[in-house]
């Protein structure tokens, strides 16, 4: 019997099974795709993160690989309305590195793999979770694995969230984007760039290799424009004119949505059992709905599984990892005294369930300043970023930009 599973082999569930190794659990990560995804997705990573990925032994090969960002600015109308320098925000890192996602999921995996050897498995699907007693298991398509607590970091559609009965509460109005990579004759300038334009925001991140990330609010959902589209809307907008397109354009839309719990523990709920669990050995499609009962408590989320945040600051990837973080002395403690796993998860859940809230209204609050503004309200809107962007304000800014109260 292991003592965690992880469902989800992404930058978080791989995230926290290192620092589950490195504190000495034996713990397995349950991967459905059966190859690394090569979309660059979540780029920013913040300073919080750079000091728990030090723990693992990851931070410096990762700093290596990727841009630091100091700082940004603010324009609109081809004109500065404020900067703001991240390198009193968090002396230890003072700054924002840019790295594809990929990128870091690979350095996680090479890390885990040092670690625990063989222990991440890839290309398997989980059909069901039942908490039975002092354990919980796991049905998979490649058979069934036990474990003391199994841990959900399937995203925002997971699987393990779904089948504990716990809920998936939406949170404000959708809204949509146009994203590519663009070349950036310009590398030597590292800072981003936020264009709170009248038409909608577009922002501008540098990324390794002379890359520029470009993002742009759009009024639907444009999948079926291509990066010349996109380049000719931020052209529209801010007047840049974009180089060589590096990769496809991506539409993708923002929708936040908060889990009721991130713990099942005493949770009331259409629990998943199997057809025979007296037997110890369940099969793969054996699931089937039950009576509604109380949870033994050995599920937990963390991640885009327990809350999805608006990709627009940057800190989905980088919450989920301090829930890892806030999560691995929890089980350890829960692990090494039953008693009081109760105690120690429920207080996980509350503390890392009031950051979820924390992050979904800092987010909820860029996407607002970035939607089109006219007239008064546009006046409005510059005001109030050029004061910001200016102290005392601004180091509280850079503190919430760096993720320093999550």
């Amino acid at each position: 019997m292991r003592d965690v599973v992880i469902v989800g082999g992404g930058p978080v569930g791989t995230f926290l099974a290192c620092v589950l190794a490195v504190g000495g659990l034996d713990v397995e990560v349950l991967e459905q795709r059966d190859r690394p995804s090569l979309r660059s997705r979540a780029i920013g990573i913040h300073p919080p993160s750079l000091a728990a990925l030090a723990s693992i032994d990851v931070a410096d090969s990762l700093i290596e690989l990727a841009v630091q960002i100091r700082g940004g600015e603010v324009r609109c109308d081809g004109l500065q309305l404020g900067k703001l320098s991240f390198e009193r925000a968090a002396p230890a890192y003072p700054y924002v590195v840019a790295l594809p996602q990929y990128e870091t999921e690979a350095l996680l995996r090479e890390r885990f793999e040092r670690l625990r050897p063989g222990r991440y498995r890839s290309g398997v699907t989980v059909t069901g979770v039942h908490e039975r007693g002092d354990a919980a298991l796991v049905a998979t398509d490649a058979g069934t694995v036990e474990a003391r607590y199994v841990i959900g970091a399937d995203g925002a559609r997971s699987r393990v969230r779904e089948v504990a009965g716990i809920s998936w509460r939406q949170l404000g109005r959708r809204e949509t984007y146009l994203m590519g990579d663009f070349a950036d004759p310009d590398s030597g300038e590292t800072g981003a760039v936020l264009y709170f334009e009248r038409g909608g925001v577009v922002e501008s991140f540098p990324l390794p290799g002379a890359r520029r990330r470009w993002v742009a609010m759009t009024d639907f959902l444009a999948t079926d424009a291509d990066s010349a589209d996109l380049a000719a809307l931020i052209r529209f907008r801010t007047g840049v004119t974009l180089a060589e397109p590096l990769g496809a354009a991506s539409a993708f839309a923002v929708q936040q949505r908060l889990a009721g719990r991130m713990h099942s523990g005493s949770l009331n709920s259409d629990a998943v059992h199997a057809e025979s669990p007296q037997s110890g050995s369940l099969r793969a499609g054996t699931w089937r709905r039950g009576p509604r009962s109380r949870s033994a408590g050995r599920i937990v989320l963390v991640g885009d599984a327990a809350h999805q945040i608006s990709p627009i600051g940057g800190q989905g990837m980088n919450l989920g990892w301090l829930d890892a973080v806030a999560l691995a002395p929890a089980l350890q403690r829960a692990l090494l005294v039953p008693g009081v796993a109760a105690s120690v998860l429920g207080d996980f859940d509350r503390t890392r369930s009031a950051a979820a809230r924390r992050a979904a209204l800092q987010a909820g609050f860029n996407m607002e300043m970035g939607r089109p503004a006219h007239g008064l309200r546009l006046g409005a809107r510059n005001a109030l970023v050029r004061g910001l962007t200016l102290p005392p304000a601004n180091a509280l800014v850079a503190r919430a930009f760096t993720m320093r109260w999550l």
